[in-house]
């Protein structure tokens, strides 16, 4: 229907309005990544920049980051950030460790640059990312480096030597030097640079900071432009354009943050930046990026892309709170705000384990991110991956404006809201359609008013009108390019375009049930070749073309044309099973090197050689495989589908015209030109492997708190004499010597305080601080006293302890032991808030502490593990004397298991073996199981072969399974299997361990082949730490 004549005269104009001349920026020393008002542009060529973040150190397996990028890869996206984490990589003033285990993270830049993604470096130095101390190394977070993150000389010497290192190891992969990285960020959500943003008042020692990092950058090598990430829509810090008066600290590109429905899973965390929105409310970003930014492009170099789950939240996360109809309404919105970058956080979150994590979260890091903890596919996945193939074939999206939003001009329905994009050079537009209230789930229909090259037309003009049901997003499109043809538009979103032999395949999608419709220009006659779950399928001749309607069930249509072009039609489910691998390594994705592949699981990479398919992947099951690939082979002429001379079939003896795997599939062609096959059946299932595995059993036993007695011997290298009376930390002591595990070189987990004191006394009093959820447990003489069991909202705990019926000596020694469980450091304005005792008050008589001693990681700060790592340990005595660890003796223990446990206050460690030999091409994601009795009040620890891999506190906490990553554990050998039990109640804990099969895939990957020197096992070194 044409609307020329009731289109608004203000709709008209919008569409007339010719593109404003923006200046092209470059950081004046190359011109390899330039950018403007629409988009980065690099090596000439604009993009559209679709990345997502992982943290390699929160997956400590080398060889399992290339699962983690090919399947970011596979997803459509075209590059992945990362945060380095300073304190990964440092364990004491002047020490850094790029070399040993994970931390030797220069693969992954050779890994993006082998699969074509490009990369942003996020090296801090601090970074926040829920870790503890925001990333900062311990030994920095005694106040002898000031107060952090300024220009204090003190700081500016510490970060420098990491800050050098990662710029010049960085510096090596930029894409000026041929490697992938494209953006090097500054400092993170560091919105500090105004004192009044309205006025535009200096922070100087910010500006100055931001400047010292940014010169040092520069004499390392870093040559690519510098990014910030704005940390909210209200401070507009680090842009060129918003600091008029040049008072300095900018970076090269202004980025922003945001978390529109809260990065917790608790929403009260996220009031004081997003307010009190009601639920599925979605932001408006283009107004900031116009007065902050206007020059630039709209980059959202952090956005949400799930939420971390607090010790309080759900078990397994509130991952519906950021579902796939999360997805596809907030990602949209994102491109109807005319964003042209946008960074995911996370896309894959990871593993929390050791002393990673600060204080507000538990050991899973899963984020409730798109792929998942346990490596697997998530339907958030499918759901982007609908989004990512569209942002990579729409490439009209990179030079857009706005033309417009509204509901009645546009959709002639309140309900419906409508964002309105154009490109300035082509004319395509862009329709981003959504509820106009997004907090709502009614179903809605519409027609929409659009602008194309034949005129104003209101659409469908056949098919059924288009329909927003609950929350739901669809963009819909004018004189979208397809190769050398274009659709004048379309009420199906397009998935994606794959150009072959010169000719384009346009697949379109509707949810399940839905129906469409689309306009092909120059067309005159088009048909039906396959009708999998369609319906009303009708062809309508128009002035420049064919305008087809169609409704499409579960299944793929596909409809061929006389110019050559072929129309794929799927609804979601068959979509979700879509993949679109590329054939080159550029990141830009060219669409005619590209191929289209049906039905597995996952597929890694494709390639096509004298004229057959190779595929790697995973599955899980037997079913179709089909592949639209340009075999390169001649063609017969006919235009209904195309087919190889002399390609019957395969037959065995014959050439097969596809692999999976490495292994021949026998394949048909369709008439419509594809190859199609069957998976074979995989070789174990997840009951199979369930079978396989052996239940724990055999478990040895020995004490683990030997400390409690006052007769122990404390001599030892594992103990340090905790005999400061002075302190830089702003945070002073109540009671003195200083018992801040910080000031004696012990920084992560676990601590363990003895005070002696002679005299009478009746009782102490403890004021112990550890963090939110932080627990302790104290005894005198060997006897309990009690325990501060922790909760979610004290970061401090005291209690009174009573020593009752307890037998002191009057003359002689008495020895109280506290063992404190701290959860790490707090982050931004609180990270040099200490992990100790802030006061120790004996009550009673006239009896005083006369020393103190204080254990932690064996070692302290010397990294006696280094391919653990500093933060894997802390100072329990099973862990300092290295229990923990593969191959060390426990012939003598006794035998005992968990489930049998404790029946007093105190602490066991317990040992076995868990043999592994799982089938070969074989993916496994496995889990570990604890639980314990309701009401225990107990602290538990998991190790797999000296990794602590799990930190259980039933009473704090709800998370109960506990994925470990193959390379950590050894999928073929034996496992040492770990476990601390502490128990806080006079009544002892008891608990049970179990190991779960979450997924079984038929795999191209090796997921634990050569990751025998991540499990470096016992030394008679760890003797002497008693």
């Amino acid at each position: 229907m044409r609307l020329s004549h009731i289109i608004p005269l203000a709709l008209q104009l919008i569409a007339a309005v010719g593109a404003q001349q923006w200046p092209l920026h470059d950081n004046m020393l190359n011109e390899v990544v330039q950018w403007d008002h629409y988009s980065l542009i690099v090596n000439g060529e604009r993009l559209f920049l679709w990345s997502g973040e992982f943290h390699y150190w929160r997956i400590p397996v080398p060889e399992l980051w290339i699962d983690i990028m090919q399947k970011i890869k596979a997803a459509g996206f075209n590059g992945f950030s990362i945060y380095s984490h300073w304190g990964f990589h440092s364990a004491a003033d002047g020490k850094l460790d790029f070399e040993s285990g994970a931390h030797d993270f220069s693969r992954i830049f050779t890994l993006a640059q082998d699969l074509g993604l490009y990369v942003i470096v996020r090296p801090g130095p601090y970074i926040n990312a829920e870790t503890t101390a925001g990333g900062f190394p311990g030994w920095l977070l005694t106040g002898d480096y000031g107060t952090l993150r300024n220009n204090d000389t003190r700081y500016t010497e510490a970060w420098t030597p990491y800050w050098e290192a990662l710029s010049q190891m960085t510096a090596k992969h930029a894409i000026t030097n041929g490697g992938n990285v494209i953006l090097y960020q500054v400092e993170n959500e560091y919105g500090q640079q105004w004192t009044d943003v309205d006025a535009r008042t200096p922070n100087e020692t910010a500006i100055d900071y931001m400047e010292l990092l940014e010169a040092s950058a520069r004499r390392n090598g870093i040559d690519i432009p510098t990014l910030a990430n704005n940390p909210n829509l209200g401070s507009k810090s680090w842009s060129q354009d918003y600091d008029i008066n040049n008072v300095g600290g900018d970076t090269d590109i202004y980025g922003l943050d945001n978390y529109p429905s809260c990065w917790s899973c608790d929403l009260t965390e996220c009031t004081s930046v997003n307010g009190f929105p009601p639920e599925f409310t979605t932001f408006d970003y283009y107004t900031n990026f116009q007065e902050t930014a206007p020059t630039q492009p709209e980059i959202l170099a952090e956005f949400q892309g799930g939420s971390y789950n607090p010790w309080s939240g759900p078990a397994g996360g509130c991952r519906n709170s950021t579902g796939p109809d999360w997805v596809n309404v907030f990602y949209r919105n994102n491109i109807g705000n005319k964003v042209t970058g946008q960074n995911l956080y996370m896309l894959f979150g990871g593993t929390n384990w050791g002393g990673l994590p600060f204080p507000l979260v538990g050991t899973s890091y899963d984020y409730s991110a798109p792929i998942a903890e346990t490596r697997m596919l998530t339907d958030k996945y499918s759901e982007t991956k609908l989004l990512s193939y569209f942002v990579r074939a729409a490439k009209d999206l990179t030079k857009v404006e706005k033309a417009g939003n509204g509901t009645i001009n546009f959709t002639g329905n309140p309900a419906v809201f409508a964002q309105a994009l154009r490109n300035v050079d082509t004319g395509s537009h862009f329709y981003v359609t959504k509820h106009t209230n997004t907090t709502l789930t009614s179903y809605l229909t519409f027609k929409l008013n659009m602008t194309t090259s034949v005129g104003q037309l209101q659409v469908p003009q056949y098919a059924p009108d288009t329909v927003i049901n609950g929350r739901q997003s669809k963009i819909l499109l004018a004189d979208f390019p397809a190769g050398d043809e274009k659709l004048i538009y379309s009420t199906a979103e397009v998935l994606t375009v794959s150009i072959q032999d010169g000719e384009p395949i346009i697949v379109l999608w509707v949810p399940t049930g839905e129906s469409g419709e689309f306009y092909l220009k120059g067309v005159k006659r088009g048909w039906t070749s396959r009708c999998d779950g369609c319906a009303n399928v009708e062809f309508h001749h128009a002035s420049e073309g064919l305008i087809v309607e169609f409704m499409q069930n579960q299944g793929m249509t596909v409809l061929e044309f006389d110019n050559g072009v072929k129309a794929v039609i799927v609804d979601r489910s068959t979509a979700y099973s879509m993949w679109q691998p590329t054939l080159s390594t550029d990141p830009h994705a060219p669409l005619d090197q590209t191929i289209l592949v049906r039905g597995p699981y996952l597929v890694r990479s494709a390639a096509v050689e004298d004229g057959v398919v190779h595929l790697t992947g995973d599955y899980d099951g037997t079913g179709e495989l089909e592949v639209f690939a340009d075999l390169g082979i001649e063609k017969s002429g006919w235009r209904g589908g195309y087919k190889h001379h002399g390609w019957k079939g395969w037959k065995a003896g014959s050439a097969p015209m596809m692999y999976f795997n490495g292994k021949p599939i026998a394949t048909h062609q369709t008439k419509y030109g594809s190859l199609v096959g069957h998976l074979t059946a995989p070789k174990a299932t997840v009951e199979s492997v369930q079978a396989a595995i052996p239940s724990l059993t055999d478990w040895k036993v020995h004490e683990a708190l030997p400390e409690r007695s006052a007769s122990y011997d404390d001599s030892g290298a594992g103990w340090r004499m905790a005999n400061k009376n002075s302190t830089l930390n702003p945070w002073k002591p109540d009671t003195f010597p200083v018992l801040y595990g910080d000031e004696y070189g012990f920084h992560y987990q676990n601590f363990l305080w003895r005070g002696r004191f002679s005299g009478d006394a009746t009782a102490v009093f403890l004021n112990v601080i550890g963090g939110v959820a932080s627990g302790w447990s104290a005894w005198l003489n060997g006897e309990y006293l009690g325990s501060a069991l922790g909760n979610t909202t004290l970061s401090e705990t005291n209690a009174t302890l009573a020593f009752n019926n307890i037998t002191t000596s009057s003359s002689g020694d008495n020895v109280i032991v506290i063992l404190q469980d701290q959860m790490g450091h707090d982050e931004t304005t609180g990270v040099l808030n200490p992990r100790g005792i802030l006061n120790a008050t004996l009550i009673g008589g006239d009896a005083a502490f006369t020393s103190w001693k204080v254990a932690g990681t064996a070692g302290g700060e010397a990294n006696i593990d280094p391919v653990r790592g500093p933060l894997n340990e802390g100072g329990l005595h099973a862990e300092r004397l290295g229990w923990h660890l593969p191959g060390f003796d426990d012939g003598a223990w006794g035998s005992g298991s968990p489930d049998q446990g404790l029946s007093e206050a105190g602490a066991k460690f317990y040992r076995t073996v868990l043999p592994l030999d799982l089938p070969d091409d074989i993916d496994t994601s496995l889990a570990f199981d604890l639980h314990a009795p309701e009401g225990t009040k107990v602290r538990a620890q998991l190790y797999v072969n000296g990794y602590m891999f799990g930190k259980f506190i039933p009473h704090v906490g709800n998370q109960v399974q506990f994925p470990v990553f193959p390379g950590i554990l050894d999928y073929h050998g034996d496992n040492t299997i770990g476990l601390s039990v502490w128990a806080q109640d006079a009544g002892g804990a008891s608990m049970s361990v179990g190991v779960s099969v979450l997924g079984v895939y038929q795999s191209s990957l090796e997921p634990s082949v050569g990751t025998e020197y991540l499990r470096p096992g016992w030394t008679d070194e760890r003797l002497m730490y008693a």
